[in-house]
């Protein structure tokens, strides 16, 4: 039940990326005067254009011309510009993937203080992608940018401190940079939260805050809140025993590839809890489950057959 594992790395750096802009968004307006102005050699207007079509805000996307227009940009020192450069030559946006020209640009982007790259520049390190993997380096950067309130570093600062990696293990470390970018409504750390309180780690034990921290991630999609949150229905742990919501998240969650909700969703189907009994819907689960490595799915599903 430990959801502070970092997977799905790229997905996670996208929809940090898109959850930053959506508070932004505001600021990119496109006027009749901007590809003028981009033509003629304006940084911030080839970074508008850029950020549209990368985005398909305000112009059909097209990542091609995306780099068309970022590469000008970053070439004049538009930090803006320079981590979206990066961001694309590492994951083959528009261009081939290229790691060493990746970090050049978010480096440069870096040097200003731009607290996006700084979080990416994080992940590079944590990851060892592009870089030689270095928890330690992973942490400064983090640190430099939760420092200036990006959530999601934040969020990755306080999974940091919460497993010891590149810093000294420290739950109520972890707690208190989890809860930052948790309340700016950051599901990862919403769901973390809630997972240091229903484990008492770093905070006193309350199940229900967890219950709390878990519904908020989990009706933002987050599987793995959505699977706690399922857990704690069915336990009656933080909130009225209810077996009904217990399968609506875990069949959320489930649909969403965890094994453990999948699993669980199967055990309700087969004990007929919050649902009608249905040997085969059990079946199915625990197959799905079974099949991403569940060891209890494949004896439960062996007993059915």
């Amino acid at each position: 039940m430990n959801v502070l594992i970092i997977s799905l790395l790229a997905l996670l750096i996208v929809s940090a990326y898109l959850w930053y802009n959506k508070k932004r968004a505001n600021r990119v307006e496109i006027g009749e005067n901007i590809i003028e102005l981009a033509e003629q050699g304006d940084a911030h207007a080839q970074w508008i254009l850029g950020y549209s079509y990368y985005s398909g805000e305000g112009a059909e996307q097209s990542y091609t011309k995306a780099i068309k227009w970022l590469t000008p940009s970053a070439e004049q020192g538009h930090p803006e510009a320079q981590y979206m450069l990066g961001y694309c030559h590492y994951y083959g946006d528009g261009v081939k993937v290229d790691y060493t020209k990746a970090i050049k640009w978010l480096i440069q982007a870096v040097n200003q203080n731009h607290m996006i790259a700084q979080y990416m520049l994080g992940l590079c390190y944590d990851k060892g992608n592009g870089v030689e993997q270095d928890y330690k380096e992973a942490v400064k950067w983090y640190t430099l940018s939760a420092n200036q309130g990006y959530a999601p570093a934040q969020s990755y600062l306080g999974n940091c401190y919460y497993t010891g990696e590149g810093v000294e293990q420290n739950y109520t470390e972890a707690v208190k940079w989890l809860r930052l970018s948790a309340e700016q409504g950051f599901d990862e750390a919403q769901s973390n939260l809630g997972y240091c309180y229903y484990t008492g780690k770093g905070v006193e034990q309350d199940y229900k805050e967890a219950v709390k921290w878990y519904t908020k991630a989990a009706e933002q999609g987050s599987a793995d809140a959505q699977y706690n949150l399922g857990c704690c229905y069915l336990k009656g742990e933080g909130v009225e025993q209810d077996y009904a919501e217990a399968v609506k998240w875990f069949r959320m969650s489930a649909e969403q590839g965890v094994a453990d909700a999948q699993y669980n969703l199967g055990y309700c189907y087969e004990s007929g809890k919050g649902v009608e009994q249905n040997t085969e819907e059990a079946k199915k689960w625990y197959t799905k489950a079974g099949e991403q490595g569940d060891e209890q799915a494949l004896q439960d599903l062996s007993k059915l057959e």
